[in-house]
């Protein structure tokens, strides 16, 4: 029986880490250039002795789906959107590089260029800064160009050029906040060759209905793992009466 419980168990611990895998993917069905996550399931034996036997399910976010998504036209002059390998590096939390193809920028009051989660941009010489004021486009190049409300016939100047990196044979991973790392530390190299879709976002790849449809799976094989734990009590209680001794 415990090895019975110990499989149903572990089971049950992997159904979980699928259910908040789905809901993720779900919560972020409409967020621009979100990329599905990918689980990885896998049985593990434990060696040695009796407890070799004993198999547990292991099953971890491993990666995100990188298909394209749709590409909507917004004419926004600060929406973008990348498509094949193309990511915009940005600056996380805790400083360093990380990347994303979340193309919904806009200015903070400060005059940092920002995704649509917060995050700053990242430039030729680290988060772009630009002059409060200014009419903002970003060009099919990525080139941060700043125009002059008040001298309409002069042409744009580019003021700097967002880092749009290419992930091509690298191995990157998608972290728990959903921005994008090389896998084990460093950075991508800039692709000064890469163009974006300037006036369009790329919406997320995540298909509702077959999300739905993993949700119930998902809920079903919970249940029926639940019901193992239950049927092997059930046994044990029983192969215990059957020992007891009547006096």
């Amino acid at each position: 029986m415990d090895r019975l419980i110990y499989s149903a168990v572990s089971g049950m611990s992997a159904s979980m880490v699928q259910q908040r895998a789905i809901a993720s993917n779900m919560a972020n069905a409409q967020t621009s250039g979100f990329k599905a996550e990918i689980l990885d399931a896998r049985p593990v034996t434990l060696k040695g002795g009796p407890v070799e036997l004993r198999a547990m399910n292991r099953t971890e976010v491993r990666g995100a789906s990188m298909t394209d998504g749709s590409v909507t036209e917004t004419g926004g002059p600060l929406d973008i959107a990348m498509q094949g390998n193309v990511m915009l590096a940005v600056q996380s939390l805790d400083g360093s590089e990380v990347y994303t193809r979340r193309g919904d920028l806009s200015i903070t009051a400060m005059g940092v260029l920002q995704t649509g989660d917060g995050l700053p941009v990242m430039g030729a010489g680290g988060p772009i800064t630009v002059p409060v004021g200014g009419d903002i486009a970003i060009a099919p190049d990525g080139g941060v160009m700043l125009a002059d409300p008040q001298d309409p016939q002069a042409a744009p100047v580019q003021i700097d050029r967002i880092k749009l990196a290419n992930a091509a044979g690298t191995d990157i991973a998608k972290g728990l906040d959903g921005q994008f790392r090389v896998r084990g530390g460093g950075v991508l190299p800039e692709d000064l060759d890469a163009k974006v879709i300037t006036g369009s976002l790329e919406q997320s790849n995540v298909t509702t209905s077959e999300v739905l449809v993993e949700m119930i799976e998902a809920q079903r094989l919970f249940d029926i793992r639940t019901n193992v734990v239950s049927t092997a009590r059930d046994l044990d209680e029983s192969s215990a009466r059957l020992m007891r001794i009547d006096r």
